[in-house]
């Protein structure tokens, strides 16, 4: 029972929010939760090598623009139906994960992470600079209505399953990767990855395959995301903002766990939709000041924290401070 009771209540929760939008949310509930499980989906993206592999990536908002630009260029430019875009999309993010990773994943540490963060700034460069093909700083726009549309529209609440459908399936794929022989061997590359290497696991395969997972989902997300607002931007999909995001939900809920991501995702998303609707003029502020103090109280994540306190029956609620020297 206990080991069927986790699957009983995902199902259960999965019926309930599939039934959602046709006897409980509004189309603005609707929308905010499609953000929410968008972030759900580039938060376990950045998992798979931030979280299992140890790699510190801040660019995997690079495959989040090149997802919505590829989208967006094929439905400009050729015509293409939307949901032909999505494939190119995916396989775009995977392609370009691998020919990123082969050279930069032999750095380490903050060399990988500031890496990253070059090639994702380059990138939106990159198409500034090609406004024929891309619009530029002008951004382009979708044919998502009128005689150029090559799809019906689906609205705030196709949105909201397109979305949701995604979270769903990042979830398996982190959830098949912890309990595979691949998930074991980025846990070995995130703990020592010399000692991984002298144990027989090739450590390049292996972060590769993460990495490339992890442009793939995100990716996807991007695609659906572009075709949601219709009218892009090369800051608006490659904003460090997105990067940021997806770190710190992955990590406050648990990096390395299944469902930490999903928890800092949840939370931290609608934490930003009520600080924005209630306290207008500072809640930027607010929402650093507790992503900071959550930081350092619980620096493991909220998931880890709690397996943690399960285990020793008790809550050191500041223990994490002195264990950490923070």
């Amino acid at each position: 029972m206990r080991a069927w009771l986790p699957w009983a209540a995902a199902a259960l929760g999965l019926v309930l929010l599939a039934l959602g939008p046709t006897y409980v949310l509004y189309d603005a509930e609707q929308r905010t939760l499609g953000s929410v499980f968008m972030f759900v989906v580039l938060a376990q993206g950045w998992n798979l090598i931030g979280g299992f592999a140890g790699y510190p990536s801040f660019g995997n908002v690079v495959f989040f623009g090149l997802g919505g630009y590829t989208t967006a260029v094929l439905m400009v430019k050729t015509g293409a139906s939307f949901f032909v875009t999505v494939p190119a999309a995916a396989a775009v993010g995977l392609g370009f994960a691998v020919l990123m990773g082969i050279p930069i994943l032999r750095l380490r540490g903050h060399y990988f992470a500031i890496a990253t963060l070059g090639v994702a700034e380059g990138m939106r460069e990159g198409v500034i600079n090609l406004p024929g093909l891309t619009g530029g700083n002008k951004g382009t726009t979708i044919p998502a209505v009128g005689e150029k549309a090559t799809a019906s529209y689906p609205g705030n609440t196709g949105f909201y399953f397109y979305f949701l459908i995604l979270a769903v399936i990042a979830m398996l794929v982190v959830w098949g990767v912890a309990r595979s022989r691949f998930g074991y061997a980025l846990r070995a590359i995130s703990q020592d990855e010399d000692a991984a290497a002298a144990a027989g696991i090739n450590t390049t395969r292996a972060k590769i395959a993460a990495f490339a997972l992890a442009g793939l989902l995100t990716s996807v997300a991007g695609a659906i995301y572009a075709y949601q607002q219709v009218t892009i931007y090369p800051d608006r999909l490659f904003s460090v903002d997105i990067t940021v995001l997806m770190v710190v939900m992955a990590v406050l809920g648990g990096a390395g766990t299944v469902i930490g991501p999903m928890i800092g995702a949840v939370s931290l998303q609608y934490l930003s939709e009520w600080l924005r609707d209630n306290l207008t003029d500072y809640h930027t502020f607010v929402f650093g000041a507790i992503i900071v103090a959550a930081v350092l109280i619980l620096p493991m994540g909220v998931v880890n924290f709690a397996l943690d306190a399960w285990k020793r029956r008790r809550i050191a609620l500041f223990q994490a401070v002195r264990a950490y020297r923070l």
